[in-house]
């Protein structure tokens, strides 16, 4: 019987492996991941799970015996140290691993500050898995100084819960704006002034030069000159796909692992999805870092390795909680040369819809579902709407997608 295992134990080898047994395969499976826990939603930790409002069991995707009742073996707290695709095997360990298909769900891990500037100081955290959030939770004290390094949506939502919990919070951005590597100027300034009206500080075009402190943080050095006392430090200045394991494989990288329109990689019997994954798209390649991909590739994924072949077609779409605000986002802006500003339905709800000439390429909707919906729809559908269609307040949006 076909033998599936599957390398990395997140929300993509989650939705893979129920996939595959609706759709019918029968064989073992195997899902090995070097985090002790259940695959869990990502998303919360920053937000909810930090704020105290779920509970670690919820973070969850499946309870152990929805693992068990589908006859998947799970090795958690495991690391695969070698793969030979052409002898399919792995090793755990010294352990070796005989397999007929192979998965990679490896992830991405973040991009931690260098020791050289204090990076390896106590006190210096990264937000990314449930023992990053359990261990930095503590510090979580009202009146508490926290330092933020990048001003990116991770970073921003930490604040955002920083805030909330009556933190002294200073933003610290290298690059001119906040959100710059990834929204329009006028996205960053509505966060801007959300975060700002929140009392969080936000410095832009600024760097830090180092982190100092006798074993644990104390002071952050920036590039202008300026020392900050600080309790405690969050880095969240991007992620790296972890394509160790594939490039010891002599599987093909390009951007993450490279994979073909159907998931597959460069050698024979060998898979990608999620993070790690970069797949064609149009006339480019892409590697799209969220949980609504990780889902629909896996789920690709798995029924290709079922014999479906058809191609995975991405429909990218986002989300980021701050304070009372949901910014859900439809597409991708890259190339964008126009932005139009629209206001929502309610107060204090406004949608930016990126335009490339004619072409609507995205959606940034804060507050304004509807607006994010119809966007969607038009971006799936290929549709672009005139953007003076767009900017004119009479214009009834659900009338764009007859």
């Amino acid at each position: 019987m076909t033998h599936i295992a599957v390398v990395g134990a997140g929300q993509a080898a989650s939705a893979l492996v129920f996939k595959l047994r609706a759709l019918g395969h029968s064989g073992p499976i195997t899902v090995i991941g070097d985090e002790p826990a259940l695959p869990y939603q990502r998303p919360p930790l920053s937000k909810a799970y930090l704020l105290g409002e779920m509970e670690r069991e919820r973070l969850f995707l499946k309870p152990q015996a929805s693992y068990d009742e589908a006859n998947v073996t799970l090795r958690l707290g495991e690391k695969v140290t070698a793969i030979d695709p052409a002898a399919r095997r792995l090793s755990i360990g010294g352990e070796d691993m005989s397999f007929d298909e192979l998965v990679l769900t490896t992830g991405s891990s973040p991009i931690r500050l260098p020791a050289a500037i204090g990076g390896d100081l106590a006190g210096v955290f990264c937000v990314r898995t449930l023992a990053d959030i359990d261990s930095m939770a503590p510090n979580f004290r009202q009146g508490q100084r926290v330092l933020i390094v990048g001003g990116g949506y991770i970073g921003l939502e930490a604040a955002a819960v920083a805030a909330k919990l009556g933190l002294d919070v200073t933003v610290v951005e290298m690059a001119d704006r906040i959100l710059q590597r990834v929204a329009a100027p006028q996205t960053s300034d509505f966060f801007r002034a959300l975060h700002e009206g929140h009392g969080v500080r936000i410095l832009e075009g600024i760097g830090l030069s180092r982190l100092t402190g006798e074993g644990h943080v104390r002071q952050a050095e920036l590039s202008d000159g300026q020392t900050l006392d600080v309790d405690f430090v969050i880095t969240g200045i991007g992620i790296r796909p972890n394509t160790a394991l594939a490039d010891q494989a002599g599987v093909a990288l390009e951007n993450g692992i490279s994979t073909d329109a159907f998931g597959r990689c460069s050698a024979p019997h060998v898979w990608a999805a999620g993070d790690c994954a970069s797949f064609p798209m149009g006339k480019t390649r892409v590697r799209l870092e969220s949980v609504p991909n990780a889902i629909d590739q896996a789920e690709a994924v798995a029924a290709n390795i079922m014999g479906a072949d058809a191609p995975y077609v991405a429909k990218p779409w986002f989300w980021s909680d701050q304070y009372d605000v949901k910014l859900q986002i439809a597409g991708l802006n890259s190339g964008y040369d126009n932005v139009i500003v629209r206001a929502g339905d309610r107060p204090g709800s406004v949608s930016h819809w990126y335009y490339n000439g004619a072409h609507l390429l995205a959606v940034d909707a804060m507050n304004a579902p509807r607006d994010y919906m119809i966007g969607k729809r038009l971006i799936e559908a290929g549709k672009s709407p005139a953007p003076e269609v767009i900017a004119a307040p009479e214009t009834v949006l659900k009338s764009l997608l007859k």
